[in-house]
């Protein structure tokens, strides 16, 4: 990435842009870990919480559209410093979907807390700290430059669907043995699938900056399961955020 320039005061505002990420992935990353930990404590005020939360990280990446398109009106950048502008554009895209997800969560957390819990949900602080991870590590990476760390991040979020996979056919197990499990275990599908979007919006992270500081994609192609097969479950579901 650029160093410095001229104009004291464009790479001024190019930090406060990088600040003003940074800023909004913490948000994002507080909003996962705020809705699972609702939904594995069954608390009801913090899963309320994480909902509320949610409109800070939308104002916030409002801000960082109109600093990007004011930045490029004025500053009319070019090469790296275009790449980092258009980037951080869509990294805050890519945080306020996290962040949404998270408030679905939470949502979801309040309905599956009003009834009797399933065994199923062990998995699910599993996978929900393996995708904070993800996002703590992606957004190092992105403050760091560090492509590396990037691919990291990148190559694990196989890892999460392969525990959603596995957690899905365990969940249609249980549904199948006795019908008064599909309420809990249904909510919990959709839990699952929601932090299973979280990584994947944090490997898109991972290939922007791959693009901020290389200015192409990642040359590897994109993963599989283990056994070469279609990941299954719910791929279209989009809440209400």
């Amino acid at each position: 990435m650029p160093t410095e320039h001229i104009v004291k005061a464009y790479d001024d505002e190019l930090k406060q842009l990088s600040n003003m990420i940074s800023r909004m992935g913490g948000l994002a990353e507080n909003q996962v870990a705020m809705a699972i930990e609702a939904v594995v404590r069954r608390d009801n005020a913090a899963a309320t919480e994480t909902i509320q939360s949610d409109e800070k990280v939308d104002q916030l990446e409002h801000e960082v559209d109109q600093f990007c398109v004011r930045l490029l009106a004025l500053r009319q950048p070019m090469a790296g410093d275009l790449r980092r502008i258009i980037g951080a554009l869509k990294i805050s895209s890519d945080l306020e979907r996290i962040a949404d997800y998270g408030a679905n969560v939470a949502k979801r957390a309040l309905q599956l807390n009003q009834i009797k819990p399933v065994k199923p949900l062990y998995a699910i602080p599993r996978m929900g700290k393996l995708a904070q991870e993800m996002i703590k590590d992606v957004l190092d990476a992105f403050a760091e430059s560090d492509v590396d760390k990037a691919l990291d991040v990148w190559h694990r979020d196989e890892e999460v669907d392969e525990m959603y996979t596995s957690l899905f056919r365990e969940l249609l197990t249980y549904m199948m043995e006795d019908p008064r499990n599909i309420t809990a275990c249904t909510h919990l599908l959709f839990i699952a699938k929601n932090i299973e979007r979280v990584g994947d919006h944090a490997t898109n992270i991972a290939e922007t900056i791959h693009f901020l500081v290389r200015g192409g994609p990642f040359s590897q192609g994109r993963r599989q399961t283990h056994d070469g097969s279609v990941l299954i479950g719910l791929d279209n579901e989009v809440e209400a955020s």
